[in-house]
């Protein structure tokens, strides 16, 4: 598998930032991808900031539901995921993230990298992720 354009490693991190117009199944698809090429990678941490994708609706209950089974399915459980999304774009109770823990994928979502990062950072050295090495 390819390495997803606009995918690079920050401080042990896949940092995973699209851009461009797509609906909101392609960008659905565009993640998945990239969970699924950090999972084939051993990278066990990936951030996903989706500010720079254009042209989607706002997703739904229902779109929530199976973008969380998507992105589960791609990480297989391998992967943990934080993503950066614009706040009217994230559901005030985050069903999403709830959904994703029930089908076995560790995510979160925030408005902006500071607080992805300090979330990975957090879950890393709970988890001790092999890759993760933290800057002096």
């Amino acid at each position: 598998m390819q390495p997803p354009e606009h995918l690079s490693i920050e401080q042990g991190v896949a940092c995973y930032r699209p851009q461009g117009e797509v609906s909101l199944t392609e960008g659905v698809e565009l993640i998945s991808d990239a969970i699924a090429y950090c999972r084939e990678q051993g990278r066990s941490l990936l951030m996903i900031n989706v500010l720079g994708l254009h042209g989607h609706a706002v997703p739904t209950l229902v779109d929530r539901y199976w973008m969380a089974q998507d992105w589960a399915q791609a990480a297989d459980g391998d992967v943990i995921v934080c993503v950066v999304a614009r706040a009217e774009h994230i559901d005030p109770q985050k069903y999403g993230v709830m959904v994703a823990a029930d089908a076995g994928l560790t995510c979160n979502v925030y408005t902006d990298e500071a607080r992805a990062f300090a979330w990975l950072d957090k879950i890393a050295h709970r988890a001790n992720a092999p890759e993760y090495r933290t800057q002096p």
